[in-house]
Formats: structure tokens, C-alpha cells, sequence
């Protein structure tokens, strides 16, 4: 499945939905571009959606980490929320559940964005 993403734009937070299989760098430029004009635009308090992403790699592990260094830049933050167990697994495997804010659904990620 080809990798796409949404964006939900609310303001100084967004909820950003990835979906399908991150393998690619080249797959995420238009996501770290759409990203970079969030942040020029003072929103940078992601909601990252992985509930239709289904899998990815090294490169999407680095798309993530690009993510969250872009929003916390600009005095933001990015959250990890709804995340299958393959992917959820690759995140405590990688310990990257150390950098990244991970909530269960859209409402806690959005809460703890709110702080």
C-alpha cells in the first residue's frame, strides 16, 4: 500500500494521519514540506494518527524523529497516538517511546498537547 497523509489544521495544533506502509524517504517529502509550512505558521503541536499507517521501517522511524525535532524547534510538540502493535512494538524496540509523548486516542493526545 502507497504512503499518504492528512492534515487537519486547528489553529497552533494539528492532527497529522499517516497511512499505508513508510518505507522510503522519498515518500515523506511532501509530509516533512507540509510540516515546515505548519511550523512557519506557528502551528506546531502535532497529533501524529498511525492508526491507518500498517507499517514501516528505518526510513519511517526517521520521518517520525524529523517530525517531532521540526515542532519542538518552533517550542512545540509532536504525539504519537493510535498505533497498531507491529508499529507500537518498533517504537518501544527502538526506545524512541522515550522521546515522543505516546497517548491511547485523539483525545489524550490532544490533552497533552493542551498543557
Amino acid at each position: 500500500m502507497v504512503f499518504d497523509f492528512t492534515v487537519s489544521n486547528y489553529g497552533n495544533y494539528a492532527i497529522i494521519g499517516l497511512s499505508g506502509n513508510l518505507i522510503e524517504k522519498s515518500q515523506a517529502l511532501s509530509l516533512l514540506e507540509k510540516a515546515d509550512e505548519l511550523a512557519k505558521e506557528n502551528c506546531n503541536r502535532w497529533a501524529i494518527d498511525l492508526d491507518k499507517l500498517i507499517y514501516m521501517n528505518s526510513s519511517g522511524l526517521n520521518t517520525l524523529i524529523q517530525l517531532l525535532i521540526k515542532s519542538r524547534v518552533g517550542g512545540g510538540e509532536a504525539v504519537l497516538f493510535n498505533m497498531n502493535k507491529k508499529i507500537t512494538e518498533l517504537i518501544l524496540i527502538t526506545k524512541l517511546n522515550t522521546l515522543f509523548k505516546i497517548a491511547n486516542n485523539k483525545e489524550d493526545a490532544l490533552s497533552i498537547l493542551a498543557v
